[in-house]
């Protein structure tokens, strides 16, 4: 049977840089509670075996092409999950980069100017991409959530972690992008927020953390799936809303 027949009153939900770590977490978390998952990725075999991980846990999994610094993979992405699911009624942007930090590029004072496009290409623009490409479908959901995956790094009031020119401030405006977004969208029945996973233990912090990526990807699971009257533009973690 065609899927967008049989999925008719699923929810789907898009999340991207779901192969691994968080993004395969969140996917998990969704798809056990009902929600068809589109596992966005860049590379193919990661993408298959990541979908056929989730399907051999019971969850309807399908995956999307997606490399989130280029125009033309993010909107081919954008029409794969509209063909493939009929809808999309939650978008999770967690594809991240940290970027480079040899030689002082992170440092501000010899800040690498190429490595400060290369992390902003993917953990502002990138949402930017996704998200504007599949508004239209999101709008057409009876309850669409978008949720950023942020961190307290990007806080100017906590300045957590260390000095990490690049990757720090790619949050901070992520967290005020997801700010923008949500004025937009206050009239609407689209809800926007912002998630802090916390200091999760995957190949980004070199597996060198406390928290397991199921921990970092719960606040993201509850923000997608927050009800009518949830809150709008804010940034939260599992303790409630982050100092900006």
């Amino acid at each position: 049977m065609d899927r967008v027949n049989d999925t008719r009153e699923t929810k789907t939900a898009l999340i991207t840089g779901a192969n691994k770590g968080i993004g395969f977490a969140v996917a998990q978390g969704l798809g056990s509670i009902g929600f068809t998952v589109a596992v966005g990725a860049r590379d193919g075999a990661r993408r298959e075996e990541a979908v056929e991980r989730l399907r051999g846990t019971g969850v309807d999994a399908f995956g999307v092409a997606l490399d989130v610094t280029s125009d033309d993979s993010v909107a081919a992405a954008a029409k794969t999950v509209e063909h493939t699911a009929g809808r999309l009624d939650v978008l999770v942007n967690n594809a991240g980069v940290s970027g480079r930090t040899d030689g002082g590029a992170q440092d501000p004072s010899t800040l690498d100017l190429d490595v400060l496009r290369a992390v902003l290409d993917t953990n502002v623009f990138g949402v930017v991409r996704v998200t504007n490409a599949v508004l239209p479908l999101l709008r057409r959901a009876d309850s669409p959530r978008i949720v950023n995956m942020s961190s307290n790094m990007g806080s100017l009031t906590l300045r957590t972690g260390p000095v990490l020119a690049a990757y720090a401030p790619s949050k901070s405006m992520l967290n005020s992008i997801t700010a923008q977004y949500a004025r937009e969208l206050a009239d609407t029945n689209v809800i926007v927020n912002a998630a802090c996973p916390g200091y999760v233990a995957t190949d980004f912090t070199g597996f060198n953390a406390p928290r397991t990526p199921e921990q970092g990807a719960a606040i993201a699971i509850r923000l997608a799936t927050l009800p009518d009257d949830g809150p709008r533009g804010g940034f939260f973690d599992d303790e409630g809303a982050v100092p900006w």
